[in-house]
C-alpha cells in the first residue's frame, strides 16, 4: 500500500487554539454523518516549537469536548445563570453564580430567581423588611433568662396597674368644679358619681360636698335642690357619713368669707343642714353638738336657722321641698295655679317689681306665653277699668325689661285669638274687651301692627234699606 507522507504547514499560519477548534468543526461533522467517516491521518501540532504528529487519544478527547459544548449550548437558557465552565479535559466546573436576568412583571416575586428548589416563596412568606412573621402567628410567651445581666428575681412577678395620682387642693377645683357645673345643667347624679370615681380624690374627698354647696349659693333656688339631690345620692356610694360631717364643719367656718359673696349665706347653709339631717345625711345630734361652742355670729344664724326648720318640719313643713322644683321639672298644671296666684296678687298689691321677681324666680322662660295668656283671659273676665289697665301696665313692663321675650309675647295673644270663640260664650262681650285690649297694647308699645291686625272680630249682617236688600255691610261691635 502506498503510505501517503505527511503534510507540512506553515508555523505562521498554525497554533494549538486553532487546532482545537478545527478538530471540533471536523468531529462534529463527522458525527453528524453518523461516525462512518474515520480519520487515521496523523495531524502535526506544534508544541513548544516542535511538530509532532496527533494520536487516536487526541481525536477522542476532541470529541468529548465537543459533546459537552452541544450539552451546555441546549441547556443555556435553563442554566444561564449559573456560570458553568468547560474544562480543558472536557469536565463541567461549576463557577461563582452570576445573579439571573428576570423579566419586570418578576421583578416584585418573592420566589427563587436561581432556577433551584420548589418554587415556594423565602420563609415560607414570613421574610422581608418590616415583616415580623407570618399571618395569623402566635408568639408563645418567652421564657425569662435568668443569666441574662439584666435579669431582676423581684420583678419575675410584678402586676403592673395604672395608678391614678391623688388630686391636691388646686387640681380639685379645677377637676371638680366643671362636673359640678355640668351637673346644674343635666340633673343626672349617676353621672356625677361615675366621673367622680374615677378620680384618685384622697384626702380631698370631704372637700365635694362643701364645694358644691358654695357653688349652689351663687346659683338659683332649682341648683340648690339640685345640690341637696346630690348629697343624697352621692352619700354612701361615694362619700361616707363622716365626710358629710367634716364637709358641714368646713362649712361652718368659712361662712365670713362666703357672706362677702353672698349676703344670704347663713340662711342658705342652715337651710342645707336641715335638709341633710331630713335626708338622714347627717345625724340628728349634728346641732346639738355645737351648742355652746360656737363664737362666729354668721355659723350661729345658720345653726339657729336649721333648728328652726327641723322644729317646724314636726309641725308638718315639709323640709324636703323648701328649696321649690326648678323650672321644667315643675308639672304644667302646678305652674298654672302659681301664674295665676303671681296675678291675683299684683292686682291686689300693685307692686310690678315683686311680680317681675316672682316671674323670674319662676325660670320656665319658655312657658312666659302661658303668663300672658292668662293676663289676658283675666281682663276679658273682669268687670272693671282698674284690672284692664294694671295687667296692660304689667305687660309693658315685662316686655321692656325683655323678662317676656317678642317671641312669647306674640304667642301669647295668639293663643287668645284661638280660643276667644270658646271664651265669648262664658263672657259674651269677650270679643269687644279683647279689641279695645290690643288697640291699647298696640299704642303702647306692647305689640306690633301685624300682630294687632291679626286680632278677630265679631261680624253681623244689617240691611241699608229695603232697597239695598242684596248688600251686605261689616261692622264691629
Amino acid at each position: 500500500m502506498h503510505t501517503p507522507s505527511p503534510v507540512s504547514l506553515p508555523s505562521h499560519s498554525f497554533n494549538p487554539t486553532e487546532a482545537a477548534d478545527l478538530s471540533d468543526f471536523v468531529i462534529s461533522g463527522e458525527e453528524d454523518n453518523g461516525g462512518s467517516a474515520v480519520y487515521n491521518k496523523n495531524v502535526s501540532n506544534e508544541i513548544n516549537g516542535n511538530w509532532l504528529s496527533s494520536s487516536s487519544n487526541t481525536i477522542h478527547e476532541a470529541r468529548l469536548k465537543a459533546k459537552a459544548k452541544r450539552r451546555l449550548r441546549k441547556n443555556s437558557s435553563r442554566d444561564s445563570g449559573r456560570g458553568d465552565s468547560l474544562s480543558d479535559n472536557g469536565d463541567v466546573n461549576k463557577g461563582t453564580s452570576a445573579p439571573p436576568t428576570s423579566p419586570k412583571s418578576k421583578l416584585m416575586d418573592r420566589k427563587s430567581r436561581m432556577g433551584k428548589g420548589r418554587g415556594l416563596p423565602k420563609k415560607g412568606g414570613a421574610g422581608g423588611k418590616g415583616v415580623w412573621g407570618k399571618t395569623g402567628e402566635v408568639y408563645e410567651t418567652v421564657e425569662v433568662d435568668e443569666k441574662d445581666p439584666n435579669y431582676d428575681e423581684a420583678q419575675e412577678n410584678c402586676v403592673y396597674e395604672t395608678v391614678v395620682p391623688p388630686l391636691d387642693e388646686r387640681d380639685f377645683e379645677k377637676t371638680v368644679t366643671p362636673i359640678v357645673q355640668e351637673y346644674f345643667e343635666h340633673g343626672d347624679t349617676n353621672e356625677v358619681a361615675e366621673l367622680l370615681a374615677e378620680l384618685n380624690l384622697g384626702p380631698m374627698r370631704s372637700e365635694v360636698p362643701s364645694l358644691a354647696v358654695s357653688l349652689a349659693l351663687e346659683a338659683k333656688a332649682s341648683h340648690r335642690e339640685l345640690t341637696s339631690r346630690l348629697l343624697v345620692d352621692l352619700c354612701g356610694t361615694v362619700l361616707s357619713h363622716s365626710d358629710m360631717e367634716s364637709s358641714f364643719d368646713k362649712l361652718l367656718r368659712d361662712l365670713p368669707d362666703l357672706v362677702l359673696d353672698t349676703p344670704g349665706a347663713p340662711q342658705l347653709v342652715g337651710q342645707f343642714i336641715a335638709r341633710a339631717v331630713s335626708d338622714q345625711i347627717l345625724s340628728k345630734s349634728y346641732i346639738d353638738s355645737y351648742k355652746g361652742k360656737v363664737d362666729c355670729e354668721h355659723a350661729r344664724a345658720a345653726l339657729d336657722r336649721a333648728a328652726v326648720l327641723l322644729k317646724m318640719s314636726l309641725g308638718g313643713l315639709r323640709i324636703d321641698n323648701h328649696w321649690g322644683t326648678g323650672g321644667g321639672q315643675r308639672p304644667v298644671t302646678q305652674l298654672i295655679k302659681e301664674m295665676n296666684l303671681l296675678l291675683k296678687e299684683y292686682i291686689l298689691s300693685g307692686d310690678s317689681k315683686e311680680a317681675e321677681r316672682c316671674l323670674r324666680d319662676l325660670e320656665v322662660p319658655h312657658f312666659h306665653h302661658e303668663f300672658v295668656y292668662e293676663a289676658i283671659v283675666m281682663v276679658l273676665e273682669s268687670k272693671g277699668e282698674k284690672t284692664f289697665k294694671m295687667v296692660l301696665q304689667l305687660l309693658k313692663s315685662l316686655s321692656l325689661s325683655s323678662i317676656i321675650t317678642v317671641d312669647q309675647m306674640k304667642r301669647g295673644y295668639e293663643r287668645v285669638y284661638m280660643d276667644i270663640a270658646e271664651i265669648n260664650i262664658d263672657v259674651p262681650r269677650a270679643y269687644f274687651i279683647l279689641e279695645q285690649f290690643v288697640d291699647k297694647s298696640f299704642s303702647m308699645g306692647v305689640i306690633g301692627v301685624k300682630l294687632r291686625d291679626q286680632c278677630p272680630c265679631r261680624s253681623r249682617k244689617r240691611f241699608v234699606s229695603e232697597g239695598d236688600a242684596e248688600n251686605v255691610k261689616l261692622e264691629r261691635y
